[in-house]
């Protein structure tokens, strides 16, 4: 699926959409994100942790220097960054949470992340250059993430 956003609002919107989409799934899978500095990719993952339950306690910012940031929402969001780790393996702590059930794991920086230890479970948002604001390709890997993508075309001609 394609997308085009005109500005950090609609990107903030997209957010919320996917946070309403993957917070209902049973077992969540991964949102992975690749894009160049400044393509948007935080700012979508604040607007999906603040459309979720709890996140009044959550003060979304790009995890650079410390690697992931733990959000306690409604259901848990792990959210990591890659950018520092290029060439190296993260710690244990980004597999872990790939695998728990509970929580949604985002990660910026995907390509960073060697293409064999993806989950077969995710999302993957992959932002390209455009001459105005931000175009946009949503891949979906596995069919629980085929079926949440299928089931978002309706709201994304809304963003």
């Amino acid at each position: 699926m394609e997308l085009h956003l005109k500005d950090p609002d609609a990107t903030l919107r997209l957010g919320r959409v996917l946070a309403e989409a993957l917070a209902r799934a049973p077992n969540p899978p991964a949102l992975l994100l690749q894009g160049d500095l400044g393509s948007g990719k935080t700012t979508l993952v604040r607007g999906f942790v603040e459309s979720l339950p709890g996140s009044d306690m959550a003060e979304v910012s790009s995890p650079s220097f410390n690697i992931f940031n733990l959000y306690p929402t409604t259901p848990p969001v792990a959210h990591f960054d890659l950018y520092r780790l290029e060439g190296a393996m993260p710690d244990d702590a980004l597999f872990e949470c790939l695998e728990d059930e509970e929580a949604i794991t985002v990660v910026e920086w995907i390509q960073f992340l060697d293409r064999e230890l993806w989950p077969e479970e995710a999302l993957f948002l992959q932002w390209t250059p455009s001459e105005t604001g931000r175009s946009l390709v949503l891949h979906a890997m596995g069919e629980a993430a085929k079926g949440i993508l299928l089931s978002l075309a309706p709201a994304m001609n809304t963003i």
